[in-house]
């Protein structure tokens, strides 16, 4: 440091020597103005050359400590760079939330609020919870872990060990997947499932382009294919493509292409085999077209059960491209580098980004991912009342006649009361809803808050009661920049790998629509990858109705006691139950396996 300094005053050399010129100059100058006599210039002169050496060792003072001082500012500042990396990469830009508060302000649109008494008094509550103990904190970012911990994933065992596929076998599965990326997922584990059912090769499948989603990507595109291939060969034979003698075929001519209509939702193993079986035998091709959740959960045997699980939690792996932006995304988020996580492991693998550490020690920042669920296609398909009136309820028609037009004609027909969606729970959750849950369960004002999901219907009127709760929240558009997210421009199934990936990592992971397929995966990913550290909170919009409907009789205390009983009843531990899901809840024979007293698993 002391060098440094001493640099610096060197450094000011050139200055000083101009500061002596300017200093001669002028009393030069007073000379050739004839104010003095030769005597007094000679004085004067005498003087001046004393005060000039005074001046200079002043100066050459000054100019040290200047050096100094800007030298350690500069250190300070760079320092204070990383400290407060996450608000300086939020400040930068915060295109996404920021843009729609800006939007909002120049078309003077005003907030939309559904329950204003209660968003009054969790306004003033939020505030508060910021004094509550540290005992009351740690809870709201952990699960029950002794439970939890006991269920250990066992997918990743091979379902026949002793047993590899046969090439010479039935014929070829061919699957095009619609809808997003979650539901296409969905889709691309089932078909590993009844490839294998039936003794089948399965054809790597195909993703159908979206009017909503408007994704032109394919398998390889968001997965891994190599991989996918090469996990699966024990169980299942995969290839890139259809043999050339059968790509000629008009599949719809010999009766080859299955349907939606042809297979129950959520059918039997026996249903495939007695359908479908019997065309694969005489054509060797089928091709189901739109399949989705067209195999069921309970009626499948464990080993297949197993291979299931074996797809979803292991066999597909982001592309390199989404796992680098991902762990970017991530580590942006935690304020830390690297921390290689079971979670991390298994979301980047070897290309998660060693960034350096943005904290100078310290704990990784905590966050919490909110799936936002309130896009306009989920709004409108709900057939809710979301308190818009007479323009919101036009604006939602048009929107069902232009994508969903078989539900819109039956609308034609048929009257669907939004009151009773409501109380079925059949509405999402709007945000000051969303806001109004967190604040109950304690989250405090200063809550970082990752928020997923597309464009929320409504824009920044329907955002700004949540944001008035939780002015801490970020979109994958804040903190990535705009050359960060370029390649995955116009890729909305790309964009969405980001969310799940920033929403598999989250400290706790908070749902708003059951029904989404994107909270139903990222739910059981954390569940499977956790180790029982990766709680979710997901209310039950039914019972989430009664409370509201009952708003006007009854205070905060009691609002905030049946809301944390509400989620508090999901946080349990225990195996899935009959007729749920296997990727949202994974614990369940074939997938994960409970521990025993004696530290055996049963399953």
């Amino acid at each position: 440091m002391e060098g440094s300094c001493g640099g610096g005053g060197g450094g000011g050399a050139g200055q000083m020597a101009a500061w002596q010129g300017r200093v001669g100059a002028t009393n030069i100058g007073r000379l050739r103005h004839g104010k003095t006599s030769s005597s007094s210039a000679a004085a004067v002169a005498a003087r001046g050359g004393g005060v000039t050496a005074w001046h200079l060792r002043v100066f050459a003072g000054v100019v040290g400590v200047m050096g100094c001082l800007l030298l350690v500012a500069s250190l300070m500042m760079s320092a204070v760079h990383q400290v407060q990396f996450r608000n300086a990469a939020i400040s930068r830009s915060f295109r996404g939330l920021q843009e729609l508060k800006q939007n909002s302000v120049r078309t003077e649109k005003a907030e939309q609020i559904m329950h204003p008494r209660l968003l009054q008094m969790a306004t003033s509550v939020v505030t508060k919870n910021e004094s509550d103990s540290d005992s009351v904190k740690f809870s709201l970012w952990e699960e029950p872990y002794k439970q939890a911990r006991k269920w250990k994933p066992c997918a990743a065992k091979h379902s026949l060990p002793d047993e590899v596929p046969e090439e010479n076998n039935n014929g070829f599965i061919l699957i095009s997947a619609n809808g997003g990326l979650n539901q296409q997922r969905v889709a691309v584990c089932n078909a590993v499932v009844v490839a294998a059912l039936l003794n089948a090769t399965l054809v790597l499948p195909r993703f159908l382009y979206s009017s909503v989603w408007k994704d032109t990507s394919q398998f390889g595109d968001i997965y891994q294919e190599d991989y996918f291939v090469n996990y699966m060969k024990s169980d299942v034979h995969i290839v890139k493509d259809l043999p050339p003698h059968l790509q000629s075929l008009d599949l719809e001519a010999i009766g080859s292409q299955i349907t939606d209509m042809d297979i129950s939702k959520e059918a039997a193993p026996s249903e495939f085999i007695k359908a479908v079986l019997p065309i694969l035998q005489q054509n060797g091709v089928v091709h189901f077209l739109g399949f989705g959740n067209r195999l069921g959960f309970d009626s499948v045997p464990v080993h297949l059960q197993r291979l299931r699980c074996r797809c979803n939690f292991h066999a597909l792996k982001f592309v390199p491209e989404i796992q680098r932006a991902g762990s970017l995304l991530v580590q942006r988020l935690r304020r830390a580098g690297a921390m290689r996580t079971e979670m991390d492991k298994q979301l980047f693998g070897s290309n998660m980004l060693d960034v350096p550490a943005l904290l100078a020690g310290g704990e990784p920042s905590r966050y919490l991912a909110l799936h936002m669920r309130f896009e306009e296609d989920m709004v409108a398909y709900s057939l809710c009342d979301f308190g818009g009136g007479d323009a919101e309820r036009e604006e939602l028609q048009a929107y069902r006649e232009t994508h969903f037009p078989t539900l819109a004609m039956r609308l034609r027909n048929t009257s669907v009361s939004p009151e009773e969606q409501r109380s079925l729970g059949r509405c999402p959750l709007t945000p000051e809803e969303a806001g109004l849950v967190l604040t109950a369960l304690g989250y405090d004002r200063g809550t970082f808050i990752y928020v997923a999901g597309s464009q929320i219907y409504g824009g920044a009127a329907r955002l700004r009661p949540l944001t008035r709760l939780f002015p801490n929240l970020v979109t994958k558009e804040d903190v990535l920049s705009s050359a960060e997210l370029a390649p995955f421009k116009n890729f909305s199934s790309r964009l969405a790998a980001l969310d799940f990936i920033a929403c598999a990592s989250a400290d706790v992971f908070a749902v708003t629509d059951s029904g989404s397929q994107l909270s139903s995966l990222v739910s059981g990913y954390r569940v499977y990858h956790g180790r029982g550290r990766a709680p979710t909170l997901h209310p039950n919009r039914k019972r989430y109705a009664q409370i509201l409907g009952e708003e006007e009789g009854i205070g905060w205390g009691g609002f905030e006691r049946r809301v944390r009983n509400m989620v508090e009843e999901y946080k349990r531990v225990s195996a899935r139950p009959r007729g749920r899901s296997v990727y949202r809840q994974p614990r369940t024979p074939g997938c994960m396996c409970r521990a025993a007293g004696d530290g055996s698993v049963d399953f």
